[in-house]
């Protein structure tokens, strides 16, 4: 049974062309893992089929009553609301049911016995309704994800106001699967999600019974959740059965089997032409060449893709910093209230570490403490000479019309533009995103731009929060590369081990010293 149809999708923002002519089905139980380069249009897709975007052309049909749940980090949480409300607002419907149920009771007591059997009858299916998605077991549920996803830790009556960006993604995720909706629409869901949570979602999606639609970069939990792959690019969408390692495999295949068959036709071709040129001008030969020119004029050419510029990561070095990164000194960080026991951390050069650790234990805060970005709640840190710092923030909410060239522009003004564009370009942008809007980019093409400000200041201490989230495939292992070759000091948060691993020479758990409940 299909759940959705797409059927020749078009779309672009202004010159630039996202899909043509795509068709996509999605059918019952389905887990698809959809994938593609950074700015290849995986996000736009899904807008379009949540009607959150109207494509340029085509059509988007969803079955008779399905239930979408989309997570979108976009939606808001209104004020005054706890966590536990928010989760038992993903059973609205059931309590709306139980309303009419009561409804019916009060009708029953006023009406005649024909009428009776009527109602007795609609509140039989819909106790059915209740019975069937287990509204008796509603709290306990409720329980089971938030203890899943880490929200239990955090409490349950706590209001949403006071959490951070990635509890705050937890709360909208854990909503959405206690929706149980017939299909999901994931996008980059582990982006905000620790190590612990990330096995559990990992669990949960294996078992999940109904379909989903999974955008993601991280290929370990991709591939140990998914049974079909969605590749995007060159404006088209190709399905290969499987998961990521087998789509490699099967595309290589593929990719092989075109360039022999283009090889082949242009050594046809070759053939036609030289013996048109050579005819075409003699009486006796001349019926022969127009018949040679009409099969050249027949030919469907065969194209070859070409492949897109893979980002080059290449840190530039500034002079070596003095011995000491930083100390601290009984320093408690957090905003209103401590989130840290007194610390007393010691930092020098050359050291490479990695800060881990459930969210909301103040990872950032202590990058943004030791920085000196903000003020600690009590004690103090000491910061050695010659440093030439380079700090990649986790998220910049702030709102920006620059376009990529500007962005670059505004931060190094002696480049020429051909300078600029050449920085950009190495970072795997295009000739199309590095002349558009940062904020019509997608999130891995804006986390570029950021990256490229990095890369072509001189620094000797890296400070990077999540520098992962958002990446694609290729400029996450090119990252990889880069740091592993960085001569450096590198302070990473980062909750993917199979990125950190082989670049960091210590982890610092963050959990040992936080003052949350975990």
């Amino acid at each position: 049974m299909s759940i959705l149809t797409v059927k020749k999708l078009s779309h672009g923002f202004g010159d630039r062309a996202i899909f043509n002519d795509v068709s996509f089905r999605l059918l019952k139980g389905e887990h698809i893992g959809l994938i593609g380069a950074n700015g290849e249009g995986k996000s736009t897709f899904i807008n379009i089929i949540t009607r959150k975007l109207e494509p340029d052309f085509g059509d988007v049909q969803w079955a008779k009553r399905v239930r979408v749940g989309y997570l979108d980090q976009h939606t808001s949480l209104s004020k005054g609301m706890t966590i536990r409300s928010v989760l038992k607002d993903a059973f609205k419907y059931l309590f709306d049911v139980e309303a009419e149920i009561n409804a019916i009771c009060e009708q029953l007591a006023e009406t005649n016995q024909n009428d009776m059997n009527k109602l007795l009858d609609e509140m039989g299916v819909l106790q059915d309704l209740l019975d069937h998605n287990d509204f008796y077991v509603i709290d306990p549920k409720i329980e089971e994800v938030a203890q899943g996803l880490g929200l239990s830790a955090i409490g349950l009556d706590t209001e949403v106001q006071e959490l951070s960006g990635g509890q705050r993604t937890k709360i909208l995720l854990a909503k959405l699967l206690l929706e149980k909706p017939d299909i999901l629409l994931l996008d980059e869901p582990t982006n905000f999600l620790d190590e612990q949570h990330i096995e559990w979602l990992r669990r949960y999606l294996q078992n999940y019974e109904n379909a989903f639609i999974l955008i993601s970069h991280d290929i370990p939990f991709l591939n140990s959740v998914i049974n079909l792959i969605y590749h995007m690019e060159n404006q088209e969408f190709n399905r290969y059965v499987g998961d990521y390692h087998s789509f490699l495999e099967i595309r290589e295949a593929r990719k092989r089997q075109v360039e022999a068959a283009y090889k082949r036709q242009q050594q046809e071709i070759s053939k036609l032409e030289d013996f048109v040129a050579r005819n075409k001008a003699r009486v006796a030969t001349r019926n022969m060449a127009m018949s040679r020119q009409k099969k050249l004029d027949k030919i469907e050419r065969i194209e070859l893709v070409r492949d897109k510029p893979k980002p080059e990561f290449h840190f530039k070095p500034a002079k070596t910093s003095g011995k000491l990164i930083f100390e601290t000194k009984n320093l408690v960080i957090g905003y209103e209230e401590a989130l840290s026991k007194p610390l007393n951390l010691r930092m020098e050069r050359g050291q490479k570490i990695a800060l881990v650790g459930a969210n909301g234990l103040g990872k950032t805060t202590l990058l943004r403490s030791i920085l000196k970005k903000i003020e600690p709640i009590s004690g103090n840190v000491e910061l050695g000479d010659n440093q030439r710092i380079g700090y990649f923030e986790q998220e910049i909410k702030k709102t920006n019309s620059n376009t990529c060239i500007e962005e670059i522009w505004n931060e190094f003004p002696s480049y020429t533009q051909f300078e600029v564009r050449a920085a950009l370009a190495k970072c795997g942008l295009t000739t199309k995103h590095i002349e558009s809007k940062l904020l019509v980019l997608s999130g891995g093409e804006q986390a570029k731009v950021r990256l490229c400000k990095l890369l072509n200041n001189e620094t000797n201490i890296l400070i990077l929060d999540e520098p992962t989230n958002h990446l694609d495939v290729d400029a996450k292992a090119e990252l990889k590369r880069s740091l592993k070759e960085y001569k450096g000091t590198i302070l990473l948060i980062c909750h993917e081990p199979e990125f950190y691993n082989g670049v960091v020479t210590e982890v610092w758990n963050c959990e040992s010293w936080t003052t949350k409940i975990i």
